[in-house]
């Protein structure tokens, strides 16, 4: 399931480069040297709009905001350095291939001719330019417990721990059905009194009348719009919220549903490998929302004035659909990791997971046959604000058989932090674990594309994936010697230092270790990143 969190109501030193050797020549200029966190980060003002809509690429200290210090990484060590072009498999809901914005950064099969209906590169893949969407016209599916549970009692462990979290999921959804009618309610009622569909806070003080319901729903709005932030726009997200809720219970949750009947392919047969079609935005443009944002973190052109910036300057996006609205089948999954190894990526962004994984050798072997081509896979850690490191919350697709030793250094588990240092960096929702998060990046009001040349802020482990996703093509890019193995090391060692205690999900607001939080207890940092690949490139 996409990894996006749909609605917003809420010191460790660096590892230091070695210094040059002693034996080497004085340098004209000093050496660049890594940044590290303060002991205290003071907000210098008020963030300004333009830096929401890029804060992931500012710097800690010279912004007080803990981005990537992207911008930093540009204007001082890629100034007048040429990269090699990288190919980035996003592996997604799709992309619109077409928005003004990442239209230039498309990946193009050399080896096909458009539209003439033939096969002409021989992999299976008839008129594959741009990509494959192994969905074909699917949209809509169930979550994995939802196929589980309606497959019977099989009296094993899995269906047992199935049925209960459909129970207890089920039964939130339609708590929450209710919650976002009556807000629905409240904001139709704010609506009609002041005759206008968008407003914000200081237009609910035009609010004058007696009316119980209408007082009742400006005090409950006045509230979400205090809480909620500056880019909380009622009309649009609580549709979003209100769209969510309704497909979890019309298709997610929903027994008697079956997503894939419309593509006509056994999902638990693993040989039959050519379904789906070219078309990578899928039946609806609209519906590629979720990868299109994912794409244009990574790759949306850099100072266009368009939207926002993009953390590579030198990618190509290979789009391959195979996330629908509910869980990934494993078969398509595994299909697309190899598709986008296949043709050329040397990063794979996955923005997507499930509690479930019925066929995870499938993948496990994709992940191994990415590892043997060199293929960095990029993982988005999960929006459950839950230890993964514990086995009832693992998240699949995973590099572990057992949840602790890894069987592949190939791929990276990224969890997603917000723009205010402090101990509350770590988003609430992000998931979190010592042995199965590796590293953090920002992944809270992140500014990217969505279809039909549009922008929007979106939030979840899926918009900080693909951030850290961007820094591993920068590395790639511009120090291509290096391995996935190397690059995965270098996101994580580089990375600047979580504060020494953090809160971690949203049941327990008590700040503990930020060892507790993941392998490095560190968040990515592009510049820090780049000096390291510089020194383990030579």
């Amino acid at each position: 399931m996409n990894n996006i969190k749909p609605l917003n109501l809420s010191a460790f030193a660096l590892l230091v480069l070695a210094g040059c050797s002693a034996t080497m020549q004085a340098q004209v200029s000093a050496p660049k040297e890594f940044i590290t966190a303060p002991s205290a980060v003071v907000k210098k003002a008020p963030v300004t709009e333009n830096e929401l809509k890029r804060w992931s690429h500012l710097d800690l200290i010279k912004d007080s905001i803990p981005g990537m210090s992207v911008d930093k990484a540009y204007a001082e060590l890629l100034q007048g350095k040429t990269g090699k072009k990288v190919i980035v498999g996003v592996v997604d809901s799709g992309v619109d291939i077409e928005h003004e914005d990442l239209k230039g950064v498309i990946w193009t099969n050399s080896k096909e001719i458009p539209g003439n209906g033939i096969d002409d590169d021989k992999n299976g893949y008839i008129d594959d330019i741009h990509g494959w969407n192994f969905l074909g016209d699917v949209v809509k599916e169930n979550l994995e417990m939802t196929r589980i549970v309606k497959k019977g009692d099989d009296g094993s462990e899995q269906y047992k721990q199935a049925l209960a979290q459909y129970t207890e999921k089920y039964e939130k959804a339609l708590k929450d059905k209710e919650q976002v009618d009556f807000l629905l309610d409240v904001h139709n009622t704010i609506k009609t009194a002041l005759n206008k569909k968008e407003y914000k806070a200081e237009d609910l003080n035009s609010i004058t009348s007696t009316d119980p319901k209408i007082a009742r729903s400006k005090m409950v709005m006045t509230q979400i719009l205090t809480n909620a932030g500056p880019t909380f726009n009622p009309e649009t997200e609580l549709e979003d919220y209100r769209e969510h809720v309704y497909n979890q219970l019309n298709f997610n949750l929903n027994k008697d549903f079956d997503g894939r009947k419309v593509l006509g392919d056994n999902a638990e047969d693993i040989k039959t490998t050519k379904y789906g079609n070219n078309i990578v935005f899928g039946p609806d443009k609209e519906e590629a929302l979720h990868g299109t944002h994912v794409a244009g973190i990574i790759a949306q052109v850099r100072n266009n004035n368009l939207g926002g910036d993009g953390v590579a300057n030198n990618v190509e996006i290979l789009t391959v659909r195979a996330v629908p609205d509910g869980d990934e089948y494993d078969k398509d999954i595994a299909l697309a990791i190899r598709y986008a190894v296949d043709n050329g990526a040397k990063v794979i962004n996955g923005s997507f997971g499930k509690s479930f994984s019925p066929q995870k050798k499938w993948v496990y072997d994709a992940i191994k046959y990415a590892k043997k081509k060199d293929v960095l896979i990029v993982h988005a850690a999960g929006n459950d604000g839950y230890n993964i490191d514990e086995i009832k919350n693992i998240n699949y697709p995973n590099d572990s058989e057992d949840n602790i030793k890894e069987f592949a250094d190939n791929l990276i588990t990224i969890g997603a932090i917000n723009k205010a240092y402090g101990q509350n960096v770590v988003a609430g929702f992000s998931n979190f674990g010592k042995l199965n998060v590796d590293v953090f990046a920002p992944g809270e009001e992140i500014y990217a594309t969505i279809p039909n040349n549009k922008y929007k802020y979106l939030q979840g482990t899926s918009m900080a994936s693909p951030n850290a996703a961007g820094v591993a093509a920068l590395i790639r890019s511009y120090y291509p010697k290096l391995k996935a193995a190397q690059v995965k090391k270098i996101l994580m060692e580089s990375g600047v230092a979580l504060p020494e205690k953090v809160v971690l999900g949203e049941e327990k607001p008590e700040a503990v270790s930020s060892t507790e939080s993941s392998k490095t207890a560190k968040m990515v940092n592009a510049y820090n990143a780049l000096l390291m690949a510089e020194k383990m490139s030579k």
